[in-house]
């Protein structure tokens, strides 16, 4: 197994309790509920390729308000195609499985760096390997690309993607017939109908903002999908708190499918984009949309890997195999901040892994759970946060001092 092509995404979906629905139109999807397997105690997850292994056993959550009962770790699948054969998806994928994790997530797009000649790949190898599998034992969840005039290959006889009911419906069925399933458990718009800056940029540029597809409508569109048995939940990535917002309102007005999750960039090189106002409209008490946290590991970086000075060593990395891709996480002083962060790992025994994706070691029950310390006067938590002092946006989303120093795109 070509362990260092490894992508996990971590999960950290707020725990809810009691029906919150309050007007939301609820799904009335009949397939049994995914739950966590009775040996899942006693299995343990591994993040693979490192010297020292973070080992714990798989805790499962609610995902928002939905029935979704997720690991808290979920497979990344955007590598399968593309950096990554079909043996080595396959058993990548197994291995997962049996180290407790039951999400997979994939999107229309994958693999990445997206491009007409490998587009769908991903969603193949996935289909190929789960024809092994009991469907019902895994949530699947996939994404549909948003506005985009570079991805119309993925349309029939179009000239742009967007999220309307007819991209919807295409999509979907598209992506049922590679999957080869007759359902998918999550839903997730990639990026906004609208304009919003995404994957790096910092501002919102009102210059750009254009006419986009009503709210309702893209509501609708899923509401008829749902009734149709082919999808149980939605949800959305790369979202805004307005976004978020909206979509909720939207759907308690209207009686809609209210979004269960965002899956946004979430980790010590990108906090605050969702620390500062995302985390209290997603907030159980709120409107309970449930948080993947994707690129845990900042593209790679905070484990460290492109620091070492054998180029050869990383070649077949991703931001070193696809030049340009990712380069926030270049192009700003990420590297700087990792090789702190390195420090602090080493200080208190730690792998770089271990104290980015926030090691139970650390008396903490996640670095990337929106900070909910249970022992908030940890050393390795105030270590860890001192590298943030005075920071006032996200590491790879805006400007923050390590040292004094400004630093950020």
């Amino acid at each position: 197994m070509a362990s260092s092509y490894v992508t996990f995404s971590t999960v950290t979906p707020v725990t809810i309790t009691g029906n919150n629905s309050g007007g939301y139109a609820l799904s009335t999807f009949t397939r049994r509920c995914v739950t966590a397997s009775p040996n899942a105690g006693r299995r343990m997850f591994r993040a693979s390729g490192m010297a020292k292994a973070t080992k714990k056993a798989m805790e499962y959550r609610k995902l928002g308000d939905s029935e979704l009962i997720i690991s808290e770790i979920t497979m990344g699948t955007m590598t399968f195609g593309e950096q990554n054969t079909e043996k080595e998806s396959h058993e990548m994928l197994s291995y997962a499985v049996e180290h407790g994790i039951n999400c997979i997530d994939t999107a229309e797009a994958y693999p990445v760096p997206m491009k007409k000649e490998t587009q769908g790949k991903t969603d193949l190898y996935i289909s190929s390997w789960l024809k092994s599998q009991s469907r019902d034992k895994f949530v699947l969840a996939t994404k549909l690309c948003g506005y985009s005039e570079r991805s119309a290959y993925l349309r029939e006889n179009a000239e742009v993607t967007r999220v309307d009911a007819a991209n919807i419906k295409e999509s979907v069925e598209k992506s049922l017939k590679r999957l080869g399933t007759d359902y998918i458990d999550l839903l997730q718009i990639h990026w906004p109908d609208r304009y919003v800056p995404l994957f790096g940029d910092n501002y919102y540029d009102t210059s750009k903002w254009r006419a986009s597809v009503p709210f309702v409508e893209q509501l609708r569109a899923f509401q008829d999908l749902i009734n149709e048995g082919k999808l149980r939940y939605i949800g959305v990535s790369n979202e805004t708190s307005y976004g978020v917002m909206e979509f909720v309102h939207t759907a308690k007005l209207e009686g809609l499918p209210k979004i269960v999750s965002i899956q946004n960039g979430y980790s010590l090189l990108a906090r605050t984009r969702f620390e500062v106002d995302l985390v209290e409209v997603c907030h159980p008490k709120n409107c309970n949309v449930g948080l993947l946290a994707y690129s845990p590991l900042g593209g790679g970086s905070l484990s460290g890997k492109y620091l070492v000075t054998d180029l050869e060593a990383t070649k077949n990395a991703r931001l070193n195999l696809f030049p340009g891709f990712m380069e926030r996480y270049k192009g700003s002083l990420a590297k700087e901040a990792t090789i702190q962060y390195i420090e602090v790992a080493k200080k208190h025994g730690l792998t770089p892994v271990e104290l980015a994706l926030g090691s139970r070691h650390l008396k903490a029950r996640s670095v990337l759970a929106s900070f909910r310390f249970l022992g908030s006067q940890d050393s390795v938590v105030t270590d860890t946060m001192n590298i943030y002092t005075n920071a006032l946006h996200g590491f790879t989303y805006g400007p923050i001092r390590v040292n004094g120093h400004r630093i950020g795109q």
